[in-house]
């Protein structure tokens, strides 16, 4: 959808001469203006509208509209809790099924990558050289990522994780993309829906490329002048966006920028929005962007592992995300996420490639040291989901999860093409 010919709730803050306002937040007949609608053309229209109303629609296909800078979002209500879990119930629309093997579909996700990585490339660089978002160079990309991910998410996941290297805006910003088509497919969201919350997944963060870049990549914990410079990053990323207006951008893609640092209880921010009053796409991409970043190495803040991440998650549902949601989160992306480094418990520590739907505690791992923790001649593939019990023992599983670089190991070093 082109958002030159969108509807848009604003704040009346952000009403502008020129716009069409299409609909009020009370009944037109308690007003004195036209039952249809009507152009802003004058001051006194505009100050008449902003003493009545808190927010307004507006229509940017007719008049002069420009999209807006500012999105308005309702006050919570007593029964937002229910209206989310209904909400999180009515996104399954498609049951996918995998139509290829992780062998398969490993090469077709490899020049998929490949190609959206260039692309992510050229577009941060021209945001960093003050150019208008260049939408079409990712839409491609995403449209091959979410294809391959319909097909068989293993592949891009593994990629995500193995890829890994220093430019953490980067990385997040595609692992977020990934883990957006991953557990959008696992919510049953149609076709259209995952290239969208793909999408958003690429451009939740782009209002960084016009934060301070000593901020960027301080190694220090930040200050309060640095949080709240940090955190206009999101009215810089709406302000890119528009900018770019004409090449597509949805009024959900909008949304979930807005919204992406919005917390369940009311805690985040910019506008202390919470519960059902935060957008679908903002709730999925909040909880994303929260799990890659505690997974992540980056300069102001240790990593944690992946099972930590996961428990962190799980800790905080109710709280900083609808409990509905991270339940799913850790269904997509099992007690031990793809990428995890592992200890089994005779000692043999790997990586975790693949996570089963039915046997999230028993992945498939590619085993790498020995029990003595010394490297294995070659690396071995290993099923715990088809483990069989031996003289009335355990099968073999995982004693526990590992930090990223347990032992010296570097799956991105040992994995390369």
């Amino acid at each position: 959808m082109d958002i030159s010919s969108q509807e848009f709730k604003i704040s009346v803050n952000g009403l502008q001469l020129g716009m069409y306002v299409s609909r009020l937040d009370r009944p037109w007949l308690s007003t004195q203006f036209a039952l249809e609608g009507f152009l802003v053309t004058n001051e006194d229209d505009l100050r008449q509208i902003q003493r009545i109303c808190t927010y307004v629609w507006i229509d940017t296909s007719r008049g002069n509209s420009p999209a807006p800078r500012f999105i308005e979002f309702e006050a919570g209500h007593k029964n937002d809790s229910e209206r989310a879990r209904r909400e999180i119930r009515s996104l399954r629309k498609t049951d996918w099924k995998n139509r290829a093997s992780f062998e398969e579909e490993l090469p077709k996700a490899k020049q998929a990558h490949r190609e959206l990585r260039q692309n992510i490339d050229q577009v941060m660089l021209d945001l960093q050289e003050g150019r208008n978002l260049q939408l079409d160079k990712l839409r491609e990309g995403v449209e091959a990522m979410v294809e391959s991910i319909t097909r068989n998410p293993a592949a891009f996941n593994w990629l995500k994780e193995i890829k890994r290297k220093d430019n953490y805006a980067y990385h997040h910003a595609l692992a977020c993309s990934v883990w957006a088509a991953s557990f959008g497919r696992h919510l049953g969201l149609n076709r259209e829906e995952l290239s969208e919350l793909t999408l958003a997944g690429l451009l939740f963060d782009v209002g960084k490329t016009r934060v301070d870049a000593q901020i960027m990549v301080s190694r220090k914990p930040y200050d309060d002048t640095e949080h709240q410079t940090m955190r206009r990053h999101v009215q810089h990323g709406l302000d890119i966006l528009v900018e770019a207006s004409g090449v597509g951008v949805s009024q959900r893609i909008l949304e979930a920028v807005a919204t992406h640092h919005e917390r369940h209880d009311g805690s985040g921010y910019p506008h202390g929005i919470k519960n059902g009053s935060i957008p679908m796409f903002g709730r999925i991409l909040g909880l994303i962007d929260s799990y890659d970043a505690m997974t992540s190495i980056r300069p102001h803040m240790p990593s944690r592992s992946p099972h930590q991440a996961v428990m962190d998650l799980y800790e905080s549902r109710d709280r900083l995300f609808q409990a509905e949601l991270v339940e799913q989160f850790i269904q997509t992306s099992g007690i031990y996420p793809t990428g995890s480094l592992v200890e089994l418990t005779d000692g043999q520590v790997g990586v975790v490639t693949a996570v089963h739907s039915l046997k999230r505690l028993r992945p498939t791992v590619m085993l790498l040291l020995d029990a003595d923790k010394n490297p294995l001649s070659e690396f071995r593939p290993l099923d715990l989901g088809t483990m069989p019990e031996q003289d009335s023992m355990p099968p073999l599983g995982i004693r526990s999860g590992l930090p990223q670089g347990a032992y010296g190991i570097d799956p991105a070093e040992l994995f390369l093409d």
